[in-house]
C-alpha cells in the first residue's frame, strides 16, 4: 500500500465477484495499471474454472479470505442484495489498512451493509455507470470504463486518502469520477437507469403475454424501439431484482411521477391534443442530443448497427 495521504494506486487489489464488472476490472487493471498484482474470486466454482482458462487474475483462489489477505483495496462485485454476506465472509481476513469499494448501482443500501460488517474499515462505495445486457467472465472487457462515469458515494466522515486512492484508480481505468451523497445517487439512478430498466422489462413481458400477438411475430417483426427494450431487458435477472429492493424508495418515487406524466400523456393522445404531444416529444428528443453531446452516445444512425 501508498502510503498516507500519497494518490497512488494501489499494490495488490482483491476483486470478489468475476462476472461482467468484476471481469472488466480484471482485464482494466491488467491494461491500465499492470504493476498492480489482481487477486479473484468467486462463489461459483464454475465461474473459478472459466476464469482459470483464460488466465483472468494473477491469483485465483478458492475461498474469499484468501483472495483479500494480502489486498490493499477489495472491491465487491456482487449484486447489492449479497454485499453484507459478502463483506462478513471476509471480515475475519481483511488486512486492518485494506479500502472496501463496490460496483452496486444501488449506494445507501450498500454503504448501510459494508459499514455494519466492516465498522473497522474505510468503505468507500463506488458505482461505474457501465455495462452491457451480457453476463459472466467472458464478457468483460478492459475499456468497459474507458470515458465513463464512476460515481464515488463516501461516507461524511471519510478519510479524504482513501477517497483520493479510489478516485485515482478508477481515473487510472480511463473513468471519469463524480463524489455524490449516497442518497442523492440512488434518486438520480432511479430515472437515468432502474426506472428505464423496470420500464423495459415490463414492456417486453407484456408483449409476451399478449394473447392476440404470437410470439414468433413479435420476434418477426420487432421495430426498432421494441427490439432495443429487449437488450436492456435481457440484462441479469439477480442484479436487477436486487436494485429494485435495494432501492425501493428511490424508484417507487420515480415511478410514481413516471406513472403521472403517462397518465397526461394518454389523455392527450384520448382528447387528440397534437400540440401538447408534438411539444413533449420536442423536449424529450433535445435530451437525446444533449447526451451525445455529454459523448455518452454515439451519434451513428440505428445505435452504430451495421446493416450489411
Amino acid at each position: 500500500m501508498t502510503a498516507p495521504g500519497t494518490h497512488l494506486a494501489p499494490e495488490r487489489v482483491a476483486i470478489i465477484g468475476l462476472g461482467l464488472l468484476g471481469s472488466s476490472l480484471a482485464r482494466a487493471i491488467a491494461a491500465h495499471l499492470p504493476d498492480v498484482i489482481v487477486s479473484g474470486f468467486d462463489a461459483d466454482a464454475d465461474v473459478r474454472a472459466r476464469c482459470a482458462a483464460i488466465h483472468l487474475c494473477d491469483q485465483l483462489h478458492d475461498t474469499p479470505a484468501a483472495a483479500v489477505a494480502d489486498a490493499d483495496l477489495v472491491l465487491l462485485c456482487v449484486p447489492v442484495g449479497a454485499m453484507g454476506d459478502a463483506a462478513r465472509a471476509i471480515a475475519a481476513d481483511i488486512p486492518p489498512h485494506a479500502i472496501i469499494s463496490d460496483v452496486g448501482s444501488s449506494k445507501a443500501s450498500v454503504l448501510a451493509q459494508l459499514q455494519a460488517a466492516l465498522p473497522q474499515h474505510d468503505v468507500i462505495p463506488a458505482h461505474p455507470v457501465a455495462g452491457t445486457e451480457k453476463s459472466g467472465p467472458e464478457a468483460g472487457f478492459a475499456s468497459l470504463f474507458h470515458q465513463r462515469w464512476c460515481i464515488l458515494t463516501p461516507p461524511a466522515d471519510a478519510r479524504a486518502a482513501a477517497v483520493a486512492l479510489v478516485s485515482d484508480f478508477w481515473r487510472a481505468l480511463g473513468a471519469h469520477v463524480e463524489l455524490m451523497d449516497a442518497a442523492h445517487h440512488d434518486m438520480v439512478l432511479a430515472v437515468t437507469s432502474h426506472l428505464p430498466h423496470l420500464i423495459a422489462y415490463t414492456i417486453v413481458g407484456t408483449a409476451s403475454d399478449l394473447e392476440q400477438v404470437s410470439e414468433g411475430e413479435v420476434i418477426k417483426y420487432s421495430a426498432g424501439g421494441f427490439r432495443d427494450f429487449t437488450r436492456i431487458a435481457a440484462s441479469d435477472p439477480t442484479m436487477w431484482r436486487d436494485v429494485f429492493l435495494h432501492n425501493r424508495d428511490a424508484v417507487l418515487t420515480m415511478l410514481q411521477r413516471f406513472t403521472e406524466d403517462l397518465t397526461a400523456l394518454q389523455r392527450a393522445i384520448r382528447i387528440g391534443d397534437g400540440d401538447a404531444l408534438f411539444d413533449h416529444f420536442t423536449r424529450t428528443r433535445a435530451i437525446r442530443q444533449s447526451i451525445i453531446q455529454e459523448g455518452q452516445d454515439d451519434a451513428a444512425p440505428d445505435f452504430g448497427r451495421r446493416h450489411d
